[in-house]
């Protein structure tokens, strides 16, 4: 099954008591059952069945089913978004006196998260740059995982996830990987090593900006040492789902991260023209970022798909020669940066990315406001940084827009 086949029929089919092609929308806060005996053999796990929205949910179920098939995991987690999959991804396994090694160039949001595990007594120790080596030295005895996400936001840089799987399992620890950016269009990370795979769904698999969402994937073959991973060892009964079940009784189920039904709705009929979305955005982002590096009022262009780019090799190895939609440029001056975005006319200034829409904003002045100069920088952060996420607008029309908001500044 290819891809965009796989968008619609993977783990799917028409319900089979209506004949609906969309997933049902089931909004009930809880599953009445004919038995008491039933519902205790469903809260025990040893049968089948709903229970409670905040636990399981059939259209929910059916999204995390549709996920799972694609990113070839055992199965999957819905959370009510992308900051929740991954706080809940990471302390499902880390704890107090434990620590993680993360890239450096990872989503403000995540950064901030990393931040405050502190008062929990987790040690974030992140990386200089995307070599191995640098990954590898950050590496001791109270490392619990490796966290990258495929491509930097906004820092564009591109780790190579098969040689960090290798690295991570050399010492016992999964590699996690954020494939938000990229989606499983370009790359599956389970494929290359990964162990567990993040989505924020509100982005390009919801596609239109209209429902928060986040996910967790588990691919089931991570062998998780005991002596390590002492929280797991009360699930060990699960085998290859020794993490999910951990997670869905643990920390999902007491956090109340779920999605809503409606949510998981929305994104269920986003994915299914994802491929097409997706072929659209990377053309348009190439498109673009060729057309502002000829530009003389643009002083850098980072996108891994200019052939000068440090990781374009790495990037057309791992993506099969596509560069997902996010670009960034430099234009001199924070003073600069304000007056091209408020001078576009179709490039919409908010905060999000993976719209069908062109989305701009001035990363320095809002997602990372409260960053350290040392962490901007860290982060690829600049007061002339301009983030693009690239739409599905006809290329002409963005490039004339870029062109005419650049001639605003000196």
């Amino acid at each position: 099954m290819r891809f965009n086949t796989a968008l619609i029929h993977g783990n799917f089919a028409s319900d089979k008591k209506t004949g609906a092609t969309c997933v049902p929308i089931y909004q009930s806060t809880a599953f009445s059952h004919d038995s008491a005996e039933e519902l205790e053999s469903i809260f025990k796990g040893s049968a089948p069945g709903f229970v409670y929205t905040r636990l399981n949910n059939p259209t929910i179920e059916s999204f995390e089913r549709r996920i799972a098939f694609l990113e070839g995991g055992v199965g999957a987690v819905a959370c009510s978004s992308g900051m929740a999959a991954v706080t809940l991804a990471v302390m499902n396994i880390a704890k107090n006196g434990e620590e993680i090694v993360s890239g450096s160039g990872i989503f403000g949001g995540t950064y901030s998260l990393f931040k405050n595990l502190e008062a929990y007594g987790i040690r974030v120790r992140y990386v200089a740059d995307s070599a191995i080596e640098s990954f590898e030295s950050l590496i001791n005895e109270n490392t619990r995982l490796i966290f990258i996400e495929t491509v930097g936001n906004p820092k564009l840089d591109v780790p190579n996830i098969h040689a960090l799987s290798e690295i991570a399992h050399s010492k016992g620890i999964p590699l996690i990987v954020d494939n938000t950016v990229t989606t499983p269009y370009l790359v599956n990370p389970i494929k290359l090593g990964a162990d567990i795979v993040v989505h924020s769904t509100s982005k390009y698999i919801n596609g239109s900006g209209n429902s928060i969402g986040g996910i967790i994937i588990d691919s089931g073959r991570f062998k998780w040492d005991e002596s390590k991973f002492t929280s797991l060892v009360d699930f060990r009964k699960f085998g290859r789902f020794t993490y999910l079940a951990k997670l869905r009784n643990g920390l999902f189920r007491d956090f109340g991260s779920c999605i809503s039904p409606f949510n998981a709705y929305l994104n269920s009929v986003g994915l299914e023209t994802l491929g097409v979305r997706m072929e659209r955005l990377c053309e348009n982002a190439l498109r673009l970022a060729i057309r502002l590096s000829e530009n003389d009022k643009v002083l850098a262009v980072n996108y891994p798909g200019l052939k000068d780019n440090r990781y374009h090799s790495i990037a057309k190895e791992q993506f099969g020669g596509r560069f997902g939609a996010i670009l960034t440029i430099r234009v001199g001056s924070k003073e600069n940066a304000f007056k091209v975005i408020d001078n576009l006319k179709y490039a919409v200034n908010l905060a999000n990315i993976g719209d069908v829409r062109t989305l701009v904003i001035h990363p320095a002045s809002t997602i990372y406001i409260n960053s350290s100069a040392e962490e901007k920088e860290s982060a690829g952060v600049y007061d002339d940084l301009i983030r693009i996420s690239v739409g599905l607008e006809d290329i002409e029309d963005i490039e004339e827009d870029f062109t005419q908001a650049l001639e605003k500044i000196g």
